[in-house]
């Protein structure tokens, strides 16, 4: 809740919160432990700053309030236990091998964040090759968009993740955030999850996840510039005003 509360001063629309780390140095839990962690938060978080009304008008520069509260989980149990407890949107880490999650966010009528990967959920993919990451993704949006309709879920709660640095190499990565226009053909919003990745260490040489916040801003600034809409990050306060000065800029 400290910092949720933090993040929402320092200007987030939205707060993403899981009860598993996705990163694969660290083990699964199981899903019972995973929903006993998730649950408090929420309750407390919708205590403090209200249920959600998305009627109101929004103003541009102003932050969402209440923010949307993402349920960041793989497991349809998870997610289906969290969206009954007020969540909004559903991050959906495990690449929607199948319908379920889709299915369950339009029982809850929440939207669906579809990220690229490969492979299980929480297993290091670090020997992934693609001849062509592009059209890997182009294929894989086409198919998991309609699998998501075909679920019941409107398009227009259909938000795409091209998954950096998940399943991906350095050189997949940096072509992502040249060619990410590639993807807007979709009519979805892009959120691009590029906070202090493993590849702008690799760039930059930074082996500490904490000084990467430079690089961070750099990726927003090129995301932005190149479809983007959405972007999650650990230091809020700095992206948020980048985001605002590149808005006025690209007036």
């Amino acid at each position: 809740m400290a910092q949720a509360r933090q993040m929402v001063a320092d200007g987030a629309d939205l707060i993403d919160v899981g009860g598993e780390s996705a990163r694969t140095n660290r083990g699964p839990i199981a899903e019972q432990e995973e929903i006993d962690r998730v649950a408090p938060f929420l309750e407390k978080f919708y205590a403090e700053f209200g249920a959600p009304n998305r009627s109101a008008p929004i103003a541009e520069d102003s932050p969402l309030s209440p923010p949307v509260l993402s349920i960041n989980t793989w497991r349809p149990a998870v997610a289906d236990a969290a969206l009954a407890a007020g969540g909004e949107f559903l991050n959906d880490m495990g690449a929607l091998p199948t319908d379920e999650n889709a299915r369950v966010a339009a029982r809850h009528r929440a939207a669906l964040l579809i990220m690229h990967s490969v492979g299980e959920p929480k297993v290091a993919h670090t020997q992934v090759r693609h001849d062509d990451v592009m059209r890997t993704l182009d294929d894989f949006f086409a198919a998991k968009i309609q699998l998501a309709l075909a679920a019941g879920l409107p398009g227009e709660s259909i938000v795409l993740d091209p998954g950096i640095d998940f399943a991906k190499q350095r050189d997949d990565n940096l072509r992502i955030f040249r060619e990410l226009r590639r993807l807007t053909r979709f009519g979805r919003p892009i959120l691009l999850p590029v906070s202090r990745k493993t590849v702008i260490g690799d760039v930059l040489n930074l082996p500490d996840p904490t000084s990467r916040d430079a690089g961070t801003v750099a990726c927003v600034v090129t995301g932005m510039l190149h479809g983007a809409s959405l972007f999650r990050v650990h230091n809020v306060a700095a992206v948020v005003r980048t985001v605002r000065t590149v808005r006025r800029v690209d007036a």
